[in-house]
């Protein structure tokens, strides 16, 4: 596998990572998280780090698949070019929905010889 590609990965496990910090002290509860500005910029910032190196990985090496990367991707989009139109809905169903998976997906590629 290229460098820059598992650069990438890591990149985006780590922004995984900290998302998931985020919510060590406590459980994931939707209201707790729309009500905290400063937790749900955070995780919309590394939202937009994982779109933006799942961008560079598809570019780079088409027959990597990732789950829902083209999704993550446009995601990655609407926070930065819509601000003003993203869901707090849609970000907490990434949070809950696809991040854990995305996270599996990563360690499995970083884990190939």
């Amino acid at each position: 596998m290229d460098n820059d590609i598992k650069v990438w990965l890591y990149d985006i496990l780590n922004a995984i990572m900290e998302i998931e910090s985020f919510f060590n002290e406590s459980t994931k509860e939707f209201a707790k998280y729309q009500s905290d500005l400063r937790t749900k910029r955070a995780v919309e910032r590394n939202i937009e780090i994982i779109g933006e190196a799942l961008n560079r990985i598809l570019k780079r090496d088409e027959t990597i698949v990732i789950s829902n990367s083209r999704k993550i991707v446009d995601t990655r989009n609407r926070i930065i070019h819509g601000y003003d139109t993203v869901s707090d809905d849609v970000i907490w169903g990434i949070i809950i929905r696809y991040i854990p998976i995305l996270q599996t997906e990563i360690q499995i590629l970083l884990d190939e010889p």
